[in-house]
Formats: structure tokens, C-alpha cells, sequence
């Protein structure tokens, strides 16, 4: 691949440079006029070539880092998260949604939505070349050249149409001398594209570098003489081509996606809207095509194919802002791909905590973090992320706790590095409730729960019996705070009275959620996803105290149907009947919601029990019905919880998560993969070939599906798998006494079995059986 880097290299260097990127403060006169200057007359080319490695922001490396103030981009689409403090932003996941409206003062729409410029000098009309071939043309020479071997005419029609912007919207263009383009259509023949593409993919290496030479040439050609936004049509074009899944394509593509990275906030506007378009397959690759590129450069610092790593540090940033677009473009709408499919799992092995000190810091010299681009980073690299935040959290409290007791002359002592929870099981709920109360100042040091008159020494285990008792007693309908939806198999917010005691258990559940997230516990809670993005609206607690929170705007029957699915149908049937709604169903701007056995009775509106639903009023009925539902009755109790939640669970590492993925690290994953347990599992007297241990897995094996979730609770102290799979629970067999009248014993805190050498499979079975079913609580025998 030497030979194509020092091919980019002089070509760069012997052509007038007229990328379209965004010029920074400069040190010298030569640095003033770099992205328009020719350099021919440099003296020393690997001298200059060494300004032509930009910096991570503005892609120029001949100047000073800015602050980010200075050299943030000003498009939300792929400008990089803040963090707190001292700037609160709004939550960085909600959709992206650009506006239909142009930003730029020099652009307008015309009445087809087609970006055009105005109050610009008038210049000569854009001479294209002319071709007329299509795709049935193209497929007819494509199959001659397969049956004669021959493909110099191939070759050409390849060279010839990446040699130019030009060429390749004369090619594509539907109409090649239309200017302007309009947001949902870039106007090319797609199919077209997808043909020439996927013929290039079979086609051999030596055709592969002759595009490749032509797309240099491409990039370096004066893009002056082009209808307007013909250039965004050409890259995206670009974007799209095989040759980029390759190595030696390396340094090309990263030109490509600098220039991609640099666009104008308008263009990456037609972008974000344009990829919509793309075949889901086609989106994939080039998000994988991407992927490649971030991962080599980043794994491959001594590569000797690839240029050095001290002149390519622009190469990773506007890589991901090219994904950013991409990511914006996903949550446009309907979300086209899962999020995950957004993931890069090969970052989860590089420094995590360093990358988000660095996204962290405010000072002058701050450098590129993928916790700007948090949609990069896996569910597990943001867990290590918050878990080790936690920790440091946790010292930082116990290092202050113990300054001031020194401070005071006092003698410290070891509780004051710890929430020490001390409850009775007789008052468990009353007891934790006053606890927490007491203890707001702690909620932030590791957790430690006695239960009164038990011996056990809390290692972890005593922590996840206490939250899943809580949980349990407190989600019973003799509580009446939630509302258990047997159609959904969920649980909801109670309408019912919100007095100054209710208030507190919620805010207790919130207070628990949290420091279940924050000691790495996982809960056995069964919230729709909605309850996950109200508690992340916003995910930065605002300052003023009577600000809304917990609020989801616009809510749709979707949200509901996690809820309340036959009533979310009864909706939509209301919404699509063709009849007369108002004599038909005889419905009022009032709502009767049943909890608890007994009905309640709201009205929509003043006076709403007398105003009629009609064909014409009916959506109205329905965005209200869904507002009080889902908002306005639940207001104060949800309110209570959210603050008890972010009172444990604020940080800068909560705002880079999704609702999907606070989900994930409270909850875990229902999927029971017992191969992957076994795999992992580590033995301490015993050999994974041993008898006894084939016997224990045959009966694990045999158990039902209610039986293993049971075994997970015995042995760990929860029945949910944690993020990362069953392989990441670090699960220990380890050898007992020869008594085959003893059970097995689990030691949650280490998720470690004890198990003894019983005779026979079926023995052990009994033996396993009668544990698993009869595990809570904690005792010496």
C-alpha cells in the first residue's frame, strides 16, 4: 500500500489544494492561505507534507488548538456532547431533527424544497461533460467483458467516472443541469449506483487502484464549476464505493471523510436526510466500511503501511463525525437500524477513563473523546465507564468524610467510608425509608446493609438481598404505588392519592434504582421503556427547582401500548373508524382509568364531560387522553422519583447513555445462556472434566426455565443476567465436604457455589432442588 500513499502524497502536494473545510487561526502567512494556496514552490516535501496533517478539529495542523468555544462545529449534527459543568445541555439523545428551513442567510427554498442560492454573483453556467450510458448499457458491456476476459473498457468507464465530480453527476443525475436539491431526494438514479457498485466489489485489484487514482483526483479538481449542491451529490456518491473496505484504501478514504466532516451545517442537513434513503444494506456497509477505518486506525498506532500516527490525528475525529451523521440521520424518524448497530466493541479495550478525563477537562488543550460521540461506545464500555466514575466518587466522599472528622478532632472510624443501611425484615420498608432520609449526605459511598439480629458480614450479598425484598414488598399491591398491567407484564405509576408519605416511597424507589446503578446491582423491575426516557427528560437535573421533569412530549399511542395495549388498540380503532364517532360512540372529553379494582373519573378538558368526541375533535381527544395518561396524572409521583434517582445517579457519565441502556444496567438481560456460564466458570478443588462436575451441568441443564432463573438467584443474588452476559459473572464451583446429607451453599457476595461430593446425579439433583427453592435469608447453621 506504500505506493498509493506516496501517490497521495504528491498529488497533494503538486495541485492547488481547494478542499472546502473550515480555515482555523493560523501561525504564519503560509498556514493564512493553506486550504487555497499552491505549494509547489516548497523547498522540502516531507516538510510541507507535514502541514497537510491537520488537527483533530479544523483538519489544519499549522495552527494553535483553540478552546472549544473556538472551534466547536456549529452543526448539532455532528458536534460532540458537552459535559457538565459548566455548560447543562439538553438531553444530547432525543431525535435530531433538522429544520426544513435553510440556517444560511444566502440560501432559500424554492417550492419543490430545493436548496438554492441567492444574492450571489451570477456565474457561467457549469459545462458537463456529456454521456449517455445507463445501466442496461452498462450490465450488456459488464457481461461482454466477462465472457472475453477483457475489461480494459471497463477500466476506463470506471476511470473515466470517479475522475471528476463532474462525471459523476452527469453519470447519476437524474437531470445533470438542474441546480439546487431537495431535502428527501437527492435525485440520482440509485439503482444505477448500486449496480456499478456492486459490480466493482468482483471486480480485480488493478481496477480497484485505478479508482482509487481517479478519486484523488476527484477530491483535488476546482469544485467551482458544479451546480449547486451537485458537490454533496458526488460525495455521497463517494461514500458509497467498495473500494474503501480495504486497507490500502486507507489514506484516500480518510481525505474523503475530512471533506465529508467539513461540509456546511446545510449540506450535512441533505446528508443526514439522504442516507434515510439508502438501501438498509448499503447503510450497513458503509457504517462498517467506517467502523474498519476507526478500528485499525486506532489499533495500528506502528502500522508501517499506514502513515504515521502524529500526522493522521484528524483521521479518527472526522471519521466519527461522518458516523454522527449517520446516527442523526437513524433518529430522524423510525429508527432504520438498532442502536447497537451504532456500537464500535473494539473500543471497549482502549483506555476508557482516559478518554473521558479528556472529554472531561475544560482547559485549552483539550483533544478528541468518543464520549462526545457516546453512540460509538458499547453498552459495556459505558458500564466500565459509570462503575469506575462510581468508584472514584465513592473515595472522593470517603476522602472528605475523613478530612473533616481529622478536621474536628474526632477519631474516625471505618462506617464513615460506607452508606451503612441497618434494618429490621419486620420494618423493612419504614426502616430503609428513614435510613435513606437520614443518610442523603452518603448516598454516594459504597453500600453496606446489616439486617438486625443476623451475624452476616455484608461482602455484596446482604446488598441484594435487601433490594430485592425492598423491591418486592414495596411493587405489592397491598401497597398500591404501582399498578401491575398483566397484558404487558409491567408495572405503573398509581393515579391515586399523592401525599407527603407517598411521595417519600417514591422517591425512595428512585433513590434505590440509583444506587443499584451506582454499586453495580442488578433489580428484578419490570418499567416500560417510556418510564426510562422520562427519567432521562432531561438527563441533567435543572438548577431552578420548579422546572418540569419527567415530562415526555408528545407522547404516542406506541408509548402507550407498552402500558396499556388494549386500550392504546381501542384508540387507534377510534382514530380509524369511518363512521360518525359522535353518534356511534357517544364519547366525552373525560377518561375513566381503573386501579385497584375501583374506577377514576378525569376530565380532559374544563367542562369536558359535556363536550362531545367528534370525527373532527377526536385526535385532540386522543394526544390529551395520552398527555394525562402518561404525564399529568403521574406528574408528582414521577417527579419524586426522578429527584431520587439523580440524587445517587448525576454525572457527566448519565448523559451519555440511552433510555434503552439505563434500562439494560438496572435491569440486565432476561436471556439465560447456560454454555457461556459453564464456559466461564472457575473450579476450586474440582476439574472441569471431573465427574461430579459433568453430573452438576446435566442437571442444571435439566431444570425448567422458572428453576435456572431460581439458581441465578441462589447463587448471585438475582435472577437477571448483567451487561456483558453470563460470561462476565466470574461464577465459581468450588469443592465441599464428602456428606451427601449436606445441601450446596452459596456465597452471593462472590457468586461462588459450595458444592458437595454426592454419590449420584440423582442425589445431587435433590439436593440442588431443595436449596434453590429455599434460599432467602441469611443464617449460621
Amino acid at each position: 500500500m506504500t505506493w498509493l500513499w506516496d501517490k497521495v502524497r504528491k498529488s497533494f502536494l503538486n495541485r492547488t489544494l481547494t478542499f472546502s473545510v473550515v480555515p482555523c487561526v493560523s501561525r504564519s502567512s503560509i498556514s493564512d492561505n493553506f486550504h487555497s494556496k499552491n505549494i509547489d514552490s516548497c523547498e522540502d516535501t516531507d516538510e510541507h507534507w507535514d502541514r497537510l496533517s491537520p488537527c483533530p478539529f479544523c483538519g489544519h495542523e499549522d495552527s494553535p488548538v483553540l478552546t472549544r468555544s473556538q472551534r466547536s462545529c456549529s452543526d448539532p449534527t455532528i458536534s460532540g456532547y458537552s459535559r457538565l459543568p459548566p455548560i447543562e445541555k439538553s438531553n444530547p439523545f432525543l431525535p435530531y431533527k433538522p429544520s426544513i428551513t435553510p440556517i444560511s442567510s444566502q440560501n432559500t427554498i424554492d417550492q419543490n424544497c430545493r436548496y438554492i442560492q441567492k444574492n450571489l454573483p451570477i456565474e457561467t453556467k457549469p459545462q458537463y461533460p456529456t454521456r449517455h450510458e445507463t445501466r442496461v448499457e452498462f450490465l450488456q458491456e459488464l457481461r461482454k467483458a466477462h465472457r472475453n476476459e477483457n475489461y480494459i473498457t471497463i477500466q476506463r468507464f470506471y476511470m473515466r467516472l470517479f475522475d471528476s465530480f463532474s462525471e459523476i453527476c452527469t453519470l447519476f443525475k437524474i437531470n445533470p443541469n438542474q441546480s439546487g436539491a431537495k431535502l428527501d431526494d437527492p435525485e440520482l438514479q440509485l439503482e444505477f449506483v448500486y449496480t456499478i457498485n456492486d459490480a466493482l466489489k468482483d471486480l480485480s485489484s488493478g481496477i480497484h487502484k485505478t479508482v482509487l487514482n481517479s478519486i484523488i483526483k476527484a477530491l483535488l479538481e476546482n469544485k467551482k464549476n458544479l451546480y449547486e449542491k451537485d458537490e454533496v451529490r458526488a460525495l455521497f456518491v463517494l461514500l458509497q464505493c467498495p473500494v474503501f473496505g480495504t486497507q490500502s484504501s486507507i489514506p484516500i478514504f480518510a481525505h474523503l471523510l475530512n471533506y465529508i466532516a467539513h461540509l456546511s451545517k446545510d449540506d450535512h442537513q441533505l446528508l443526514v436526510n439522504w442516507f434515510r434513503i439508502l438501501e438498509l444494506e448499503k447503510l450497513r456497509s458503509l457504517i462498517r466500511n467506517i467502523m474498519q477505518f476507526i478500528t485499525l486506525r486506532q489499533f495500528s498506532p506502528n502500522d508501517k503501511s499506514l502513515p504515521p500516527l502524529a500526522k493522521t490525528l484528524w483521521w479518527i475525529p472526522s471519521a466519527t463525525k461522518n458516523l454522527a451523521l449517520i446516527n442523526a440521520a437513524n433518529k430522524l424518524g423510525n429508527e432504520l437500524l438498532h442502536f447497537t448497530e451504532l456500537y464500535n466493541s473494539a473500543l471497549d479495550h482502549i483506555d476508557l477513563m482516559r478518554d473521558y478525563y479528556n472529554w472531561q477537562s475544560f482547559g485549552p488543550y483539550e483533544c478528541f473523546s468518543y464520549c462526545q460521540y457516546p453512540f460509538i461506545l458499547s453498552i459495556v464500555a459505558k458500564r466500565i465507564i459509570l462503575t469506575k466514575d462510581s468508584e472514584q466518587q465513592m473515595i472522593l466522599n470517603a476522602r472528605k468524610s475523613l478530612v473533616s472528622k481529622v478536621a474536628r478532632r474526632q477519631t474516625p472510624n471505618i462506617d464513615i467510608f460506607f452508606l451503612n443501611i441497618n434494618v429490621r425484615r419486620s420494618y423493612l420498608v419504614q426502616d430503609s425509608l428513614n435510613e435513606i432520609a437520614f443518610k442523603q449526605k452518603d448516598l454516594k459511598k459504597k453500600l453496606k446493609v446489616t439486617f438486625a439480629g443476623e451475624p452476616g458480614l455484608d461482602m455484596g450479598g446482604l446488598t441484594k438481598e435487601w433490594f430485592l425484598l425492598l423491591i418486592r414488598e414495596i411493587f405489592h399491591a397491598d401497597y398500591g404505588m404501582f399498578v401491575y398491567y398483566s397484558h404487558s407484564r409491567c408495572y405503573w405509576f398509581s393515579t391515586g392519592q399523592t401525599d407527603h408519605t407517598n411521595l417519600r416511597e417514591y422517591n425512595l424507589i428512585g433513590v434505590l434504582m440509583g444506587l443499584a446503578v451506582y454499586n453495580s446491582i442488578i433489580l428484578d423491575l419490570s418499567f416500560p421503556g417510556i418510564c426510562y426516557r422520562k427519567l432521562l427528560s432531561p438527563p441533567v437535573v435543572p438548577a431552578v427547582n420548579d422546572s418540569k421533569v419527567g415530562v415526555v412530549e408528545n407522547p404516542t399511542l406506541n408509548d402507550l401500548t407498552e402500558i396499556m395495549p388494549d386500550v392504546a388498540n381501542g384508540l387507534k380503532h377510534l382514530l380509524e373508524y369511518d363512521g360518525n364517532v359522535e353518534e356511534d360512540m357517544g364519547l366525552t372529553f373525560q377518561v375513566s382509568l381503573e386501579e385497584f379494582k375501583s374506577s377514576k373519573t378525569h376530565k380532559l378538558k374544563p367542562n369536558g364531560e359535556n363536550i362531545p368526541v367528534t370525527n373532527e375533535s377526536r385526535e385532540e381527544y386522543v394526544n390529551l387522553y395520552l398527555d394525562w395518561v402518561l404525564n399529568l396524572a403521574i406528574y408528582e409521583q414521577f417527579r419524586a422519583f426522578y429527584f431520587g434517582f439523580h440524587s445517587v445517579c448525576a454525572s457527566n457519565a448519565l448523559i451519555m447513555l440511552r433510555p434503552e441502556e439505563v434500562e439494560l444496567l438496572v435491569c440486565g438481560t432476561e436471556s439465560l445462556d447456560l454454555h457461556e456460564l459453564r464456559k466461564a466458570t472457575e473450579y476450586d478443588g474440582y476439574r472441569s472434566d471431573d465427574h461430579i462436575i459433568c453430573e452438576f451441568w446435566n442437571v442444571i441443564e435439566s431444570l425448567s426455565d422458572d428453576q435456572k432463573r431460581k439458581f441465578l438467584l441462589f447463587v448471585t443474588g438475582s435472577d437477571r443476567v448483567p451487561v456483558g452476559g453470563m460470561g462476565d459473572m466470574n461464577f465459581k464451583i468450588t469443592r465441599g465436604p464428602n456428606r451427601s446429607d449436606f445441601l450446596p451453599e452459596a456465597h452471593t457476595c462472590f457468586n461462588q457455589l459450595v458444592l458437595p461430593q454426592y454419590p449420584n446425579q440423582g442425589r445431587l439433583k435433590e439436593k440442588l432442588v431443595t436449596a434453590i427453592l429455599n434460599a432467602e435469608g441469611f443464617g449460621l447453621e
